[in-house]
């Protein structure tokens, strides 16, 4: 499981760059977190697709969902209990 945090603290652009990419291992769900419009969301989506096996969005109330998964051990729309 890797954590890529992608929050921001003021009002941002689409120019504003996102973090650069952890260190993502074979076959890792990855989590994206923190506080951020859905377009920057869906441009991490984006830079993860390809590298990571699974990607969860986390949510505060659920825990981490499932969002896209080319692994056996995760589906989508799997809820994990994980707090971040």
């Amino acid at each position: 499981m890797v954590i890529y945090s992608i929050g921001v603290e003021v009002p941002i652009t689409p120019t504003e760059p996102l973090p650069s990419l952890p260190v993502i291992p074979h076959g890792a769900l990855v989590i994206l977190e923190g506080r951020a419009p859905i377009w920057r969301y869906v441009m991490a989506f984006h830079a993860l697709h390809g590298l990571a096996s699974a990607v969860g969005i986390y949510d505060p109330r659920l825990g981490v969902v499932v969002v896209a998964s080319h692994s056996t051990e995760y589906r989508e729309g799997d809820i994990l209990d994980i707090r971040i």
